[in-house]
């Protein structure tokens, strides 16, 4: 490779901005560690006249960003647009195929076209590097690709949406409701000020668990129908009793390995408050690693943001320019295989159950009848009476039972006139 490396940087919101600042204010520092000098040649951005963080070089602007393949020499690009599809994935897919390495923190899009786009950098001899993809400044990805290549991993699971993770604290911790906490989120810059959707209802840490599953268990990218739940229905209400439980509500994202098939999953849990999980908070991080013969794993940090995710940005960057080609995913693309997924109907769980419900005789045998029928057992019942409405607060907490019982069961209280709404089911984490 040659000494001075020519960067493109495309997209300049909150991350790329704070990155293309990184990557003027630390030149000094990369070239010492990496022998190279880097200059950046073109940036861009939908509007070159955005109020931004940091100060940008307009000589090097470019609206469209495919006119940089014509008029610029680039050896490294970064695409921190953030879409799955259209401009980031075009952006991407003509920069390997001229043979430019590339950088992005976009888990979109990898977790989308991951396979894809690894099969033309491995065909075209650079680099895709996506580190920042999942849980932010964590060198997760790295750990598994290289700290752990030896390793039989047979699970991951973790923490991997700091926006979820700071409201279910912040929740905890204020007593307030879900909204007021996520106006929170979205003033202290945890949830982006437009559309958090992709946060709060699970896509996001979904898409970091096809990433994280694709390289601990060296499969496709699953394309697979899971059980993909956010935090939207979390009620202060089931916060409070959680604690009187000992309990927290965390969002986990889980991928493992049952019986040669391959099970994902991302949904609200209860966790024991005594557990290490249960005591990460804030908009940390955390990812656990069971393998062999390392045994027990744990990674924890900063998950959002642009400090953290910039981080990673430039690990890759340094990665690059000590000059090693390497497979996106760990091996190459036509040795990983295609995996059957495991049944979720077979998922087992503890459950916690809350229904809202008129106060009077015979609703409870109601619920617990019902439960019965469907093989479903009770370990605990807290009853909670609201006299002053005839109303109460039913929640049961219930033995280990399989995710097709409990869908089919709850399915029939929709129709009940004294179970005031649809009861609400969080999940105990085994």
């Amino acid at each position: 490779m040659k000494n001075i490396i020519n960067i493109a940087v495309v997209g300049l919101g909150q991350v790329g901005i704070y990155l293309l600042n990184e990557l003027n204010t630390k030149k000094k520092d990369i070239e010492v560690k990496t022998g190279k000098r880097i200059n950046i040649v073109a940036i861009s951005a939908k509007n070159i006249n955005k109020k931004r963080r940091f100060k940008i070089n307009k000589k090097i602007f470019f609206k469209n960003p495919l006119e940089i393949f014509k008029n610029k020499k680039v050896d490294i690009l970064f695409e921190v647009i953030g879409l799955s599809d259209g401009i980031s994935k075009k952006i991407v897919e003509k920069a390997l195929k001229n043979k430019i390495n590339v950088i992005t923190p976009n888990k979109a899009l990898i977790s989308k076209h991951g396979d894809y786009l690894s099969k033309l950098a491995e065909k075209n001899n650079v680099n895709l590097e996506f580190e920042a993809s999942v849980a932010g400044g964590i060198p997760i990805l790295r750990t598994i690709k290289e700290g752990l290549a030896t390793n039989k991993i047979k699970k991951v699971y973790g923490i991997l949406n700091g926006t979820t993770n700071y409201i279910l604290s912040e929740m905890e911790n204020s007593n307030e409701n879900f909204d007021n906490v996520f106006k929170k989120a979205q003033k202290l810059g945890y949830a982006e000020p437009g559309n958090s959707k992709f946060d709060l209802n699970g896509f996001d840490a979904f898409a970091k668990v096809r990433i994280l599953s694709a390289l601990a268990f060296n499969n496709q990218i699953s394309k697979h129908k899971c059980i993909m739940e956010g935090i939207e229905n979390i009620d202060l209400k089931d916060i409070k009793i959680a604690n009187q439980l000992n309990l927290r509500i965390k969002l986990l994202g889980i991928s493992e390995m049952i019986n040669d098939k391959l099970f994902e999953a991302v949904h609200p849990c209860l966790v024991s408050k005594n557990s290490y999980i249960g005591n990460v908070n804030g908009v940390m991080n955390a990812v656990i690693m069971h393998g062999k013969p390392i045994g027990e794993n744990v990674l924890q940090g900063e998950g959002a943001g642009p400090g953290p995710t910039s981080s990673s940005l430039l690990s890759d960057l340094l990665s690059i320019l000590r000059g090693n080609i390497k497979k996106p995913f760990g091996i190459a693309s036509l040795k990983r295989k295609k995996v059957k997924p495991f049944n979720n109907n077979n998922y087992t769980n503890s459950l916690y159950l809350r229904f809202e419900v008129k106060d009077k005789p015979g609703v409870l045998s109601l619920i617990t009848n019902r439960l019965a029928k469907y093989k479903i057992s009770v370990n605990r019942i807290i009853q909670t009476p609201n006299k002053k409405n005839n109303k109460a607060t039913i929640v049961i907490i219930t033995h280990k039972t399989y995710e097709n019982n409990a869908k089919n069961c709850l399915s029939i209280f929709k129709k009940n006139k004294n179970i005031l709404k649809f009861p609400t089911l969080i999940r105990l984490y085994n």
